[in-house]
């Protein structure tokens, strides 16, 4: 039986709810990828060029440590990756995760959570970090969609 994830980075908790309720309609694992120095209010000022996170995403070689390592990534046939959109891309923690493990056969389906943008050039930044065997599926934003809704989708991608 194919095993899936649903592997996610949130820094407000819109991502992680988001996360659990896909986990739930997909039959899904959780996984939540930390940060190995959580984010601050202020480091998540995007209207502080200072900032922390404005400086991680003003740098494309940026790759925050993430506090811990997914022991069993080579049981899951199937990654959800979320994570909230920061100048129209992933965050750079996201490039971590995606470098720090071997995607090769494996589906990686992308959503994520957003205040007002939509997916941008996410998907290709991202595909290039990992194994050029893995397949990717279109994303999805997933801010307010209904159970319903994420069922649905997750049916169409089998």
């Amino acid at each position: 039986m194919k095993k899936k994830v649903v592997a996610y980075f949130s820094a407000s908790g819109v991502t992680k709810r988001a996360a659990e309720r896909l986990a739930k309609a997909a039959g899904a694992d959780l996984f939540e990828i930390k940060p190995a120095v959580p984010y601050s209010q202020a480091d998540l000022d995007w209207t502080n060029k200072k900032s922390r996170s404005s400086v991680e995403m003003g740098n494309p070689d940026s790759r925050p440590e993430i506090a811990e390592r997914m022991e069993n990534m080579e049981e899951y046939d199937t990654v959800f990756l979320g994570f909230p959109i920061w100048w129209y891309v992933a965050p750079t923690i996201i490039d971590t995760f995606l470098e720090s493990y071997d995607f090769s056969g494996k589906t990686i389906v992308p959503f994520a959570t957003s205040g007002g943008s939509g997916f941008g050039r996410t998907a290709e930044v991202l595909k290039p970090l990992c194994s050029d065997t893995a397949k990717w599926l279109p994303g999805k934003m997933l801010n307010r969609t209904s159970e319903k809704e994420m069922e649905e989708w997750v049916s169409s991608l089998s």
